[in-house]
C-alpha cells in the first residue's frame, strides 16, 4: 500500500466511524477492518514521510577529520543536510568514536548503525568475493571499475551479494591508482619480499602472500607505530598524498610504485531495512550526494598525489619500481589465486568471470584510445 492509500483508508474509516454513531457491532466491524488495514500497510513497508525529520548514524573506518576519505564524508553528509532542507541527518562517526574501525560491517547488518564508509576488501572474510568489488591487482583502473560497476551490471552483483547481510550498498569514492608501499629496506629481487610482514589488505594481501610475505591487516592508526616498531617490514596505503601525511618515509624510506590497486573503490553501505524505510525523496538526495562523493574523491585523489609526489621528491625520497621478476611472479600469481578463490566459493567464481569479461572488453578499448595517447604524449 502507497502512502496516499494509506491516508485515504484511515479517512474513510473516520468517517464511517461517525456514520455508524453508537452502534456497537458496526463500531467493532470497522475496528477490525482498521486493524487489517494498519497491518497490511506495516507489512508492505510504507515508506518515511519525507517532511517527516530523519536521522541516521553512519560510521567510517577513518580517523575523525581524516583527509579526502574522512573529509569527503563529512562533506556528503552536509550535502544531504542542505538538499534534503534539514529534513534528513546523517550523524557522522568516525573511526573507534562509535564503532571500531573494522567493525562497521557488522554494526550496519545488525542495525546497530544505518550506515558506513570503508572499504569492502575489508570484509573478505565474510566472503571472498566481497574483495573484487574494491578492485583487481593488474586489473580496472578507476575509470574502468567506476563503469563496470554502473554501466557494466557489476552494483547490480554487489547488492545481490550484499542483500544477504541486510545491507545496500552504493560506490563511496575511488583512491585512483595505488603506490606498492613503502619499505624498511629495498627490495632487488624476489628473494627479498620473502618473510616480509607486510599491512596489506584483499586480493593484493593474497597475491602478496603467494610470493612468501606475510599480509597483516591493520587500521589506519595502528600502520606507522607498527612499521616504526618493526613489527611490520613494509605497508601499503594509499599514494603520496596520504602517505606523505602519514609520515612513513620517516621509518620506511624505500617507495615502490604500484599495481596491486591501480582503481580501488570505497563503498558507503546502508543498512537495507533502514534504506527501504526512507522516502523516495531521500532515497533520491542521498544517491545524489553518493555520486558527488565518488566522482569528487576521485579526482581530488589525482590532485593532491600530483603536489605530494613533488614534495616527497624534495624530500629526498626515490621512487622506485619492483623489480622485473616480483612483477612477472605477481602475475603468475594473481591467476592462481583467482583459480583457488573461484574453486572454493561460486561467489567469487562468478564475480570475477564477470568482471574478467568486462576488463577484457575494456582493454581492447584502452590499447586503441588511452595507451596509443599516453605513448604519443
Amino acid at each position: 500500500m502507497d502512502r496516499r492509500a494509506f491516508f485515504q483508508a484511515g479517512a474513510t474509516l473516520s468517517t464511517a466511524l461517525i456514520a455508524q454513531g453508537c452502534n456497537s457491532s458496526g463500531r467493532q466491524a470497522i475496528d477490525e477492518r482498521k486493524q487489517h488495514e494498519l497491518k497490511q500497510a506495516a507489512t508492505q513497508g510504507v515508506n518515511i514521510n519525507r517532511n517527516q525529520k530523519v536521522t541516521l548514524k553512519l560510521a567510517t573506518s577513518w580517523p575523525a577529520g581524516f583527509l579526502i576519505m574522512g573529509t569527503g564524508v563529512e562533506r556528503f553528509v552536509q550535502m544531504v543536510s542542505r538538499a534534503s532542507g534539514g529534513t534528513l541527518e546523517i550523524k557522522l562517526f568516525p573511526k573507534d568514536t562509535l564503532i571500531p574501525a573494522l567493525a562497521v560491517f557488522d554494526a550496519a547488518s545488525s542495525g546497530q548503525i544505518d550506515c558506513f564508509h570503508s572499504g569492502p576488501y575489508y570484509w573478505k572474510g565474510k566472503n571472498s568475493a566481497f574483495s573484487l568489488f574494491s578492485g583487481i591487482p593488474f586489473g580496472f583502473t578507476a575509470e574502468e571499475i567506476n563503469s563496470w560497476i554502473f554501466f557494466g551490471g557489476g552494483l547490480e552483483l554487489w547488492r545481490e551479494l550484499y542483500a544477504q547481510h541486510n545491507l545496500y550498498p552504493f560506490v563511496g569514492g575511488n583512491t585512483n591508482i595505488q603506490m606498492g608501499g613503502w619499505f624498511r629496506k629495498p627490495i632487488h629481487s624476489l628473494d627479498d619480499l620473502r618473510g616480509l610482514k607486510m599491512r596489506i589488505p584483499g586480493l593484493g594481501g593474497e597475491l602478496f602472500s603467494e610470493l612468501g610475505v606475510n599480509p597483516v591487516l591493520l587500521s589506519a592508526g595502528e600502520i606507522y607505530t607498527s612499521l616504526e616498531r618493526g613489527v611490520i617490514d613494509a605497508t601499503e596505503w594509499v599514494g603520496p598524498f596520504l602517505d606523505l601525511k602519514m609520515g612513513f618515509y620517516k621509518v620506511a624510506p624505500y617507495y615502490y610504485a604500484g599495481w596491486h590497486e591501480p582503481g580501488s573503490i570505497l563503498e558507503l553501505t546502508f543498512n537495507k531495512r533502514t534504506w527501504e524505510k526512507l522516502s523516495d525523496e531521500h532515497q533520491a538526495i542521498i544517491e545524489m550526494a553518493a555520486n558527488d562523493l565518488n566522482a569528487t574523491m576521485t579526482t581530488e585523489f589525482h590532485a593532491r598525489d600530483i603536489t605530494a609526489l613533488k614534495e616527497l621528491k624534495n624530500l629526498g625520497v626515490q621512487i622506485a619500481s619492483y623489480p622485473s621478476d616480483v612483477i612477472e611472479a605477481g602475475k603468475k600469481a594473481l591467476s592462481v589465486v583467482l583459480r583457488r578463490l573461484g574453486d572454493q566459493n561460486a561467489d567469487f567464481a562468478r564475480i570475477r568471470d564477470h568482471a574478467q569479461h568486462y576488463l577484457d572488453d575494456s582493454k581492447a578499448w584502452s590499447e586503441v584510445s588511452l595507451k596509443n595517447f599516453l605513448n604519443i604524449r
